[in-house]
């Protein structure tokens, strides 16, 4: 039986979906789950995080549904460049983590909601329909309580980790990402590769909990690592 989405299905457009998950068999689970909506089709399947991405730049969906862990990219990291790129696409992640701080990530990743795969089966169709509406979706009220409080705190600069914890050369690459300069121009000022540079990028990001080049400009401005 199938069942309307409600008013994106009103207005006569259906709403583009982009797979996202490196398991061939939970795909077709949820793809079959998808379909089950008449206002939804699945555009487009990706197997990684890269492939997301070039998939979601392609074919600009309305809704990429998004596993975290995957091959190449995690599914945070693809969803913060989508949600870079654009802005209208809006991620839905599904994790089979439940702990509050993949949900802090998740959103602050650009996520609009956030579903357990345990119970996708029950929840994956109202996470659509409330993300679609602009809302955001996580089910279980004391986690969306803890969520918006870590939000909140983070706005006033208390959950950001204390630049202590990077090394000296990771801070240089901080203080140059904040000043603007492009991965390739990093490389050639501290003579290392880029790939080198992109390890150190990993790193400040996982210690420092931040994940968009802004939040990073942000932070080093916070921190006065560059004027």
């Amino acid at each position: 039986m199938t069942e309307s989405i409600g008013a994106l299905g009103a207005n006569g457009k259906r709403v583009r979906v982009l797979l996202a998950d490196d398991h061939a068999i939970l795909r077709a689970g949820l793809k079959m789950l998808v379909s089950e909506l008449p206002d939804v089709e699945v555009i487009a399947e990706a197997n990684n995080g890269v492939e997301a991405i070039k998939l979601a730049r392609d074919l600009n969906p309305d809704l990429v549904i998004m596993d975290v862990t995957m091959p190449r990219l995690d599914g945070l990291s693809a969803t913060s460049e989508i949600r870079q790129a654009l802005p209208r696409t809006k991620v839905l992640i599904l994790s089979m983590n439940e702990a509050d701080d993949y949900l802090f990530k998740a959103l602050k990743a650009g996520g609009s909601g956030y579903v357990f795969k345990r119970a996708a089966e029950t929840e994956l169709k109202d996470a659509i329909r409330e993300v679609m509406r602009g809302g955001t979706f996580i089910r279980d009220v004391t986690q969306r309580r803890l969520v918006q409080d870590a939000m909140e705190r983070w706005e006033n600069g208390e959950n950001t980790r204390p630049i202590e914890e990077l090394t000296p050369r990771e801070k240089e690459v901080l203080k140059l990402i904040a000043s603007g300069n492009t991965n390739q121009e990093i490389a050639d000022f501290l003579v290392i590769s880029v790939r080198t540079v992109e390890t150190h990028r990993s790193h400040i990001i996982d210690k420092l909990g931040l994940r968009r080049r802004s939040e990073l400009v942000n932070y080093a401005l916070r921190k006065g690592i560059v004027d």
